[in-house]
């Protein structure tokens, strides 16, 4: 428990007065506040709900993940087959019998050959599975326009417009982009794309700023839902139970079942909702971190950083990298466990990760760009399901919109 909840705690920059404890319970995590005072009063006490659909999300990827990464190890050889023997050299002596429980599990995927003198037992893809990896080229020509647009947004968001190579390759799998995108993909846009030097780190620069990609995903569905563009008076329209208010400014809210707000929370809730903030796109180097709109802002930079995501998910340590690109605040983790209404942060897993919640229904991603598709074939040989929602994202109205709109940087 110590272990999960150091993640959380590494996390509260600024060791200053106050400090956050992480407690764990069954159903919940108890967020303790230390405050110095004379009188000896009891910590303050708030309750952070556990969403146990994204905990079992990071729960659920464990068995693909493996998955994934043994066919990447066979992918990787010359014939795609890899000896038993040598599977200890590419994953360590602990990982070799996971990875040979794994082979011995999933016979529709891994296919043990060899075995005889001249021959030593090796294991490869079946001919089902290889014939499913064989369309991963045909899934990333799909996405390159999409993670082309995706660069330009997250270049165009930063302060500089640029962001180091090495901050860039810590999501690159977030992201979506190919191991050598440096090679492969930046010097086929030079047009959008630069490589320089800047105090001795290699950094990507954007080339070319384009205001029709300076829309938000959060915007893009207010538009499709049809929000007017100004705040309707308090009289016509108020704050639900759930926290969503029908505004331009408003953010989508999914409070964890367990959360029950009082009238005091949800009238502040309603003011902040209410409340008009500059957009992400904006340089941040030319507004105060005091003023409560530019805390606003913080809060929508956050929001696309996960959407352009193919999962809408990163680590705590990933977003935390991109402090001085995006100016976030010190005290990030205070930051996401305020907003929990938008973000959800789950100790599953070797890494803390935060989540976009609106992006999910349960356990499922409600978007899936084409890579996702692709690997959701894949690992479905494993008898696990496909998600239900991945052939209706490819003909939904956003999913389309994002598409086409990506598909005209070819033109």
């Amino acid at each position: 428990m110590h272990r999960r909840t150091s993640s959380l705690r590494s996390y509260l920059c600024g060791k200053t007065d106050e400090s956050a404890l992480l407690f764990q319970t069954q159903g919940s995590v108890w967020l303790s506040k230390k405050q110095i005072s004379s009188g000896g009063r009891r910590p303050k006490k708030k309750i952070y709900h556990r969403d146990h659909n994204l905990d079992k999300v990071m729960d659920l990827q464990k068995k693909p993940s493996l998955i994934l990464h043994l066919k990447s190890i066979i992918e990787s050889h010359r014939h795609r087959r890899v000896l038993l023997r040598d599977l200890e050299k590419e994953v360590g002596f602990v990982q070799k019998w996971n990875f040979m429980a794994l082979i011995e599990k999933y016979p529709t995927i891994f296919y043990v050959g060899g075995g005889s003198d001249r021959t030593p037992p090796f294991v490869t893809l079946t001919e089902k599975a290889a014939k499913i990896a064989s369309e991963e080229p045909e899934a990333r020509s799909l996405m390159e326009p999409i993670l082309v647009r995706n660069l330009r947004k997250l270049l165009m968001m930063s302060a500089d417009c640029r962001v180091p190579l090495e901050k860039v390759e810590l999501i690159e799998n977030e992201l979506g982009l190919p191991l050598d995108f440096r090679e492969s993909l930046v010097p086929k846009y030079p047009q959008f794309f630069s490589i320089k030097d800047v105090n001795g780190k290699a950094c990507l620069h954007l080339e070319h700023w384009d205001s029709s990609l300076a829309v938000t995903a959060r915007e893009e569905r207010l538009e499709l839902e049809g929000v007017p563009s100004s705040n309707p008076s308090r009289k016509q329209v108020r704050i639900s139970r759930d926290g969503n208010y029908s505004g331009p400014f408003a953010f989508n809210m999914q409070f964890t079942a367990g959360f029950r707000p009082n009238n005091s929370f949800l009238e502040e809730l309603e003011r902040w909702q209410r409340l008009d903030f500059p957009s992400p796109y904006l340089n941040p180097r030319t507004f105060e971190a005091a003023d409560p709109k530019a805390r606003k802002r913080v809060v929508a930079v956050l929001h696309e950083l996960l959407s352009l995501t193919m999962e809408k998910r990163m680590t705590s340590s990933q977003l935390d990298a991109f402090h001085s690109e995006y100016l976030l605040p010190s005290r990030l983790l205070l930051c996401l466990i305020k907003h929990h209404g938008i973000f959800y942060i789950t100790n599953k897993g070797a890494r803390s990760t935060v989540f976009l919640k609106e992006a999910h229904d349960g356990t499922k991603l409600i978007a899936q760009c084409p890579l996702l598709l692709h690997i959701d074939k894949f690992v479905a040989l494993s008898g696990r399901r496909v998600l239900d929602s991945c052939n209706q994202i490819a003909s939904s109205p956003i999913s389309s919109r994002n598409y086409s709109s990506s598909s005209r940087l070819h033109d």
